[in-house]
């Protein structure tokens, strides 16, 4: 089906096949470190212009991808796929850059989607790429790459907030978003873009991440991208020292204010330092420290009393600069969940307790379970199957572990189990498939399945008909100290609205609580032994 043929691109030598003067062809430049991907009718003619350009001349070899099924759509569809795919094998580093990279629907691209699956296998053969698709697509790398192809709503975005900085006369960039709807891959498409641009060259540009969860993982993906680097990744105390001409902020929610937090020493210094008071927050410092800001926002992800509220976020949009400064986008296509927008219609309105039908998908798996022992089981049997299944639950036992490693801090029905023992990367390590992730491990990450135990600090009242909360089950002290009732009943939901939207494939419930449990019963296929 695919015929790979090798050329010298250095000395312009290549084999004389009729197809390589006019048919539709791939083909991937390489000197053994890095590597750029193309497609052209006339390969032939599209090397000699390549070996005039500068920027190609560090490359030595040349692998034309023949097939007599390509036609162009396909070889634009499988080129911006082998960007994607071969940035995350890790084999090159990829000199492509990534604006133009989008979705794009043609004839029978689902029978061309099978046959990539084909040409992988083979480039596996010639050892042009290492991995495999499914070990590639559980990868960060691929998951946060700035080559993901875009769909409509956010390829608009992009541009328009392109538009919006080059003209110079907006200040504030805010993109809403729900979980899953590509803020995060929206952002770092942007940095590659702006990184790769000669009309920002010499500009300061930096990538916020205010979890230390996400942080260490967001370096190692710009270590891995060419064009970028791991020391443009920012805490928001780094940016509290240097000035900045374009900050991007990913999970914007997640910045702080000088309420229940640990580091109240080092906050108060960078408020100092910046000639604020302990009532500014770290939101402030990015505002103060950069020309332009673009803040990727979710007002449901906020899930703390440190976290900046929507109340307090669109008091600071509205402060001290006038409308025209600043933009405003939602990103509406829900792209991590299969189930869709349908999916996290229904999650919110379990987490309200408004739920008036059953949740039925035939993209997406949800249930029930009453079982632990179960529940576990058919965990690891998916990680088995898939990999990136992982234990979540709100946190509704003491962290005893912490300080005695060899305790355990969950027990249900007889089975004990450990909450993660780290934040950095938690995801990714060898011990967190027999561990339990707490919100501060997951936030900001995908997995394949999510099997979610809701603890008792979430029920359900039968006489009100209302999702309530349980302050003396909840054991994050800096979520918990100096906030109200209310308070605690939108932070709690919000969590689970969190870890309920982290499963790709399928999201499975364990419920302690006896009445929320039969109050969900009807509404979610329930998995009983």
């Amino acid at each position: 089906m695919f015929k790979i043929i090798e050329g010298n691109f250095k000395k312009g030598q290549y084999s004389d096949e009729e197809y390589l003067d006019n048919w539709p062809m791939l083909y991937i430049l390489e000197n053994g470190k890095q590597a750029y991907i193309g497609e052209s009718t006339h390969v032939k003619t599209r090397m000699i212009q390549h070996a005039i350009a500068e920027e190609k001349r560090i490359f030595e070899k040349v692998h034309f991808i023949y097939s007599r099924l390509f036609n162009q759509s396909v070889t634009f569809d499988y080129e911006s796929k082998l960007i994607q795919y071969i940035v995350a094998d890790e084999l090159f580093q990829v000199t492509n850059k990534n604006f133009g990279i989008a979705d794009k629907q043609y004839y029978q691209k689902k029978e061309y989607d099978k046959k990539f699956e084909a040409l992988w296998r083979k480039l596996q053969k010639q050892k042009l790429v290492k991995h495999s698709l499914e070990e590639i697509e559980n990868s960060d790398l691929f998951k946060y790459s700035p080559y993901k192809e875009l769909n409509d709503s956010q390829r608009k975005t992009v541009e328009e907030i392109l538009i919006k900085i080059k003209e110079g006369l907006v200040h504030r960039v805010v993109v809403n978003g729900m979980p899953g709807s590509g803020k995060t891959i929206v952002a770092v498409y942007l940095m590659k873009y702006l990184a790769d641009s000669e009309a920002y060259a010499g500009k300061k540009i930096g990538f916020v991440v205010p979890q230390t969860s996400l942080r260490k993982t967001m370096k190692q993906i710009f270590k891995s991208v060419y064009g970028l680097s791991p020391s443009q990744i920012l805490s928001p105390s780094d940016v509290a020292k240097n000035k900045y001409d374009i900050l991007l902020v990913d999970e914007a929610h997640r910045l702080h204010q000088y309420r229940n937090i640990s580091y109240m020493g080092s906050f108060k210094q960078n408020c100092e330092r910046l000639g604020f008071t302990t009532d500014a927050d770290e939101l402030d410092w990015v505002l103060k420290q950069s020309k332009c800001a673009v803040l990727f926002y979710d007002r449901m992800q906020v899930v703390g009393p440190s976290g900046i509220n929507f109340e307090r976020f669109n008091k600071k949009m509205g402060e001290s600069f006038q409308e025209r400064s600043i933009v405003y986008f939602t990103l509406m296509t829900q792209m991590r969940v299969k189930g869709g927008n349908d999916y996290i219609d229904f999650v919110k309105d379990i987490l309200s307790g408004k739920c008036s039908h059953k949740y039925t998908s035939n993209k997406y798996s949800f249930k029930l379970y009453s079982d632990f022992s179960k529940f576990e089981k058919d965990m690891y049997e998916k990680e088995a199957e898939t990999g990136l299944s992982r234990m979540l639950a709100g946190y509704a036992w003491p962290w005893i572990s912490k300080k005695k490693h060899e305790l355990k801090d969950i027990e249900i029905q007889g089975i004990k189990k450990k909450w993660n023992h780290c934040t950095e990367g938690w995801v990714h390590t060898k011990e967190a498939i027999n561990e339990v992730g707490c919100i501060h491990s997951i936030q900001g990450y995908d997995l394949n399945y999510a099997y979610v135990i809701l603890g008792k600090d979430i029920g359900y009242d039968k006489v009100t008909e209302k999702i309530i909360v349980r302050p003396e089950y909840y054991f994050d002290q800096n979520g918990k100290r100096t906030a109200g009732y209310e308070e605690l009943l939108e932070y709690i939901t919000n969590i689970y609205y969190v870890l309920m939207t982290r499963g790709i494939k399928g999201t499975y419930l364990y419920v302690c609580d006896e009445n929320l449990r039969e109050y969900l019963r009807p509404y979610i296929e329930v998995e009983d032994l």
